[in-house]
């Protein structure tokens, strides 16, 4: 084993989480952010840190990064997004030259004003009909849309009905929204339904959005569409899908579990992002009607007061959709499920477990989060790049190594990233064994 086994590991390095520091006490505003970074410290300086890393080259399969100290490392790269491999696609590159020729690089304003191109409306167009859809709204990040259609639709007087494990930008545009905020049980649709009827016994008059994910990144799992879509209907809600993780890359057509449930064009409100499958950055929301669109172009902050996609986004993603939705994108899909299918036997072979059922994301489960800081800071060394997630981000208890799988990974690169975790998890539970036995064991041991 390296030194990493046999340098001393201070336990408060090893507990804790964020959530500790979110609300913090005191009167100066300043002052009391250095609780949390005293604590990120300690572990930065104990190899524990492993977030806000940066490329060297792009999100290629191996690749150099950087940690935020600056240490470099090079492995075979599963924390990158880039499920279809198109960020370094010849075509995606060359449309970005050219639009760039032609647009510069800046849209110079606000979609309600002046910042549209003839990619943006050509991308608004494409992206309705992919999905069958009327009316489509793009948005600066996938994060913003999915803040900014809760923020735009619902008034304080209104409900938001949530999947309990929706993403951060869906939770933080309800709490912006209303205090009328309800939370069901993951997948749950029989929770939701008693959800439903318990507000609708009390208020007939004011608004209900139903709110969930066409695939959840953290446990690649689905909701029935179907049923969800039908609840509204039955309730007088509106249902919104995010498809962040399943559009472009899901289904023999590309068209997520959508697609794959047969809820093309059925769906109330589907909003998106560009930055898992496109290529980009930026979001959208897909809707039924122009009198949707343009009340959201209005009253949804984040389109009207921020700056519209630049023309090489805006240009860049619809080359993007144009591949998805072709022979070539089929096969990139195919190529992508196949390393899915391969990683997840592998994993199997080695003894390690995986949540959710086959997507890009594989989320390898760790447990505690001490061996799941140990088992992550193994991996630089070992040549495997990818993501430690733990609580709060998930369950107390259930931290995780997310594996983002792309199309172009190859055989060797799975293989070889197995390997690398298992013999870090391997090491990590006998150090964090060691670190946790009785003193008196320890003595023992010792004499």
């Amino acid at each position: 084993m390296s030194d990493i086994a046999n340098a001393y590991i201070p336990p408060a390095a090893l507990t804790g989480s964020m959530r500790d520091f979110r609300v913090p006490g005191g009167a100066d505003l300043l002052r009391r952010t250095e609780g949390f970074f005293k604590w990120q410290n300690l572990r930065r300086e104990n190899g524990l840190w492993p977030f806000s890393r940066a490329t060297e080259e792009g999100p290629s399969t191996v690749c150099w990064a950087q940690d935020d100290s600056g240490n470099k490392m090079r492995g075979v790269n599963f924390a990158s997004q880039d499920y279809l491999s198109l960020s370094s696609h010849s075509g995606i590159k060359s449309t970005a030259k050219e639009t760039i020729e032609r647009f510069g690089v800046h849209s110079a304003g606000s979609p309600a004003l002046v910042g549209n191109t003839s990619y943006s409306v050509a991308l608004e167009r494409k992206i309705a009909d992919f999905l069958k859809m009327e009316e489509v709204v793009l948005y600066p990040t996938g994060w913003a849309a999915g803040f900014g259609v809760i923020k735009g639709l619902v008034r304080s007087a209104d409900h938001v009905v949530m999947d309990m494990l929706s993403h951060s930008c869906l939770q933080e545009g309800a709490n912006a929204a209303t205090n009328n905020i309800h939370l069901f049980r993951h997948l749950d649709n029989e929770y939701c339904r008693d959800i439903l009827t318990k507000i609708r016994s009390k208020d007939k008059e004011n608004g209900i959005l139903v709110v969930t994910e066409g695939l959840f990144s953290m446990d690649s799992d689905t909701p029935d569409l179907a049923a969800l879509q039908a609840l509204c209907h039955e309730f007088n809600a509106t249902l919104v899908v995010d498809v962040a993780h399943d559009l472009g890359c899901l289904g023999d057509e590309g068209r997520g579990h959508i697609g794959i449930q047969n809820m093309l064009g059925k769906v109330d409100i589907v909003m998106g992002s560009f930055s898992k499958t496109f290529a980009s950055n930026g979001g959208f929301v897909a809707c039924k009607s122009r009198a949707v669109k343009e009340y959201l172009r209005f009253y949804s902050a984040p389109a009207t007061f921020s700056n519209a996609l630049s023309p090489v986004q805006a240009a860049t993603i619809l080359k993007a959709f144009e591949i998805v939705d072709s022979p070539e994108g089929r096969a990139q899909r195919s190529a992508l499920m196949s390393n899915v299918l391969s990683l997840r036997h592998q994993l199997r072979e080695a003894g390690l477990d995986y949540y959710g059922d086959p997507s890009a994301i594989v989320c390898v489960k760790m447990g505690t989060e001490g061996v799941a800081r140990l088992v992550s800071q193994r991996l630089p060394e070992l040549g495997l790049i990818a993501n430690l997630v733990e609580f709060p981000a998930v369950p107390k208890g259930a931290a995780r190594i997310r594996m983002q799988v792309m199309a172009n990974h190859s055989e060797q690169n799975i293989a070889d990233a197995v390997r690398m975790l298992k013999t870090a998890r391997r090491q990590a539970e006998l150090q964090f064994e060691d670190i946790n036995q009785p003193a008196s064991v320890a003595a023992s041991v010792a004499a």
